[in-house]
């Protein structure tokens, strides 16, 4: 077939017009490559430079590969959640450790800026102290220091008796006791006031002595000392630990006592080795159990607990617990002690301590027929002594 001149010159402009929109386009595609890459490094170099500028921060700053070589290439996996996966590892000085790798999404980078900042000025026997991060790319990474016996989770609410026989209730005091200095050392031993909003069994690891230690401060909000609330845009912590005042405005504003709360429902879990929420509870009274064990102790009737020594001094730390448990979980927030007192509290004797009023569960629950009682003891730890 022969073109004709004008056929071959229309020919020839479709294809220099083809060809430049492939190349148009192409510059369009990469443009757009460089722009996101340019973005992307943009917000990588800025948590760098924001992590750099605080000159308080004791952590070292790892390389991938050296992550990597720590943990043998993801050899030895610890543990999984919605954060992402942690790995035991171990440095060259022969310590192990515990590498949390974060997921990609970019939901995570105000936890981890939350935990490097957080955790990386403090240092305290009851906190988690971490080792170093991980910022390569969109790699991130935070290393602790290794706890040989886990979560405090395995010991009170697993199925295998063998676990839960090797605590006794003197050591469930002394890691309760253990937690609530750590606790207190957050709202007021630091140059700022850290409030955890996540305290829970999870959340608490028990080195190779037993000794507790707080971790997980992805949630944690810094405040300062003299500051009493903090304004929070969502509900932070997990089901079953949250204080009321998050999810009810009118009960008073979101404090350190948040912390107070979680640390309550916790103290009676490990009290009772049991969960304070129990849907397949055989008695409808006991659904919710913290309202079981006041009725209980307030009748002084003895507690029923399967598989704990009958020891008398040991019943009345356990005792003492369930007491302190009550005064932290109360609805007011002004009505629970400061962890300081919850500490006096727990190194005081049993015999001293004031029944609280009757714990509600929501804000419009009123014991009609416990007023006095309740005015009566709450004048015990009203705000001006907490």
């Amino acid at each position: 077939m022969i073109l004709s001149f004008d056929g071959f010159t229309t020919f020839v402009r479709e294809m220099i017009l083809a060809t430049r929109t492939i190349i148009g386009i192409s510059f369009v595609i990469g443009l757009v490559i460089y722009k996101w890459r340019k973005r992307h490094l943009s917000i990588y170099h800025s948590i760098e430079e924001f992590l750099q500028s605080q000159n308080n921060l004791v952590p070292i700053k790892y390389a991938y590969s050296d992550i990597k070589k720590m943990s043998k290439g993801f050899k030895t996996k610890l543990g999984e959640g919605g954060f992402g996966t942690v790995y035991k590892g171990k440095l060259r000085s022969g310590h192990f450790v515990a590498i949390k790798m974060l997921g990609k999404s970019n939901t995570n980078w105000q936890d981890f800026i939350n935990e490097v900042i957080t955790i990386g000025r403090i240092h305290h026997v009851h906190v988690v102290r971490l080792v170093g991060f991980c910022l390569e790319g969109s790699k991130r990474a935070l290393i602790y220091e290794y706890m040989s016996k886990g979560s405090l989770n395995n010991y009170i609410f697993s199925g295998d008796q063998k676990i839960n026989d090797s605590l006794s209730d003197l050591e469930i005091f002394n890691i309760s006791l253990g937690i609530a200095r750590g606790i207190a050392y957050l709202h007021e031993g630091c140059d700022m006031q850290i409030l955890h909003f996540d305290i829970k069994p999870h959340n608490i690891l028990l080195d190779e002595n037993l000794i507790p230690k707080v971790s997980d401060f992805g949630l944690a909000r810094l405040c300062p000392l003299e500051k009493n609330t903090v304004s929070l845009t969502a509900v932070r912590g997990t089901t079953g630990y949250i204080a009321p005042e998050l999810f009810y405005k009118n009960i008073g504003r979101v404090s350190y006592k948040a912390d107070v709360y979680s640390f309550g429902m916790l103290l009676m879990e490990m009290a009772n080795r049991r969960r304070n929420l129990n849907a397949e509870a055989e008695h409808s009274s006991q659904i919710y159990f913290p309202l079981w064990v006041y009725d209980q102790v307030n009748k002084e009737k003895e507690i029923v607990q399967e598989d704990i020594t009958n020891e008398e001094q040991e019943d009345k730390l356990i005792k003492k617990m369930i007491i302190i448990a009550l005064w932290c979980i109360q609805l007011n927030p002004s009505d629970r002690p400061s962890m300081q007192n919850v500490i006096k509290m727990l190194e005081g004797d049993v015999e001293c301590l004031e029944m609280p009023p009757k714990p509600c569960l929501y804000p419009q629950e009123s014991y009609n027929n416990e007023e006095a009682t309740t005015e009566e003891a709450s004048s015990s730890f009203s705000e001006n002594s907490l």
